[in-house]
């Protein structure tokens, strides 16, 4: 039997946040817009270390991540949710490459 982990903010936020915090060089997000500007400011890191991929990636979740904190329809926030958690996992597998590498 598996088990489905439901997909929320708080959860992205727990998973991803620390790793993504430390490219961005600030203190870890809280809340979904922060994470999402965090995901932004990887882009530069990122491309300058040669991961352009995670660039686009990080990206395209922090659009979504965007989206999804302001939306009030909560059957549109959860689809914008897991769309984001489908890019997250890439992108902080590099973003702890990318802190090992420093």
């Amino acid at each position: 039997m598996t088990t489905t982990k439901i997909i929320t903010a708080e959860n992205l936020i727990a998973d991803y946040a620390t790793d993504i915090a430390f490219v961005a060089e600030e203190e870890p997000a809280t809340t979904l817009a922060d994470l999402a500007a965090q995901l932004y400011a990887c882009g530069d890191p990122f491309e300058m270390a040669g991961f352009t991929d995670a660039k686009e990636e990080a990206d395209a979740a922090a659009t979504y991540l965007t989206d999804a904190a302001a939306s009030t329809d909560p059957t549109e926030r959860a689809v914008l949710l897991k769309k984001a958690a489908e890019r997250l996992p890439y992108v902080g597998d590099i973003a702890s490459e990318y802190r090992d590498m420093c």
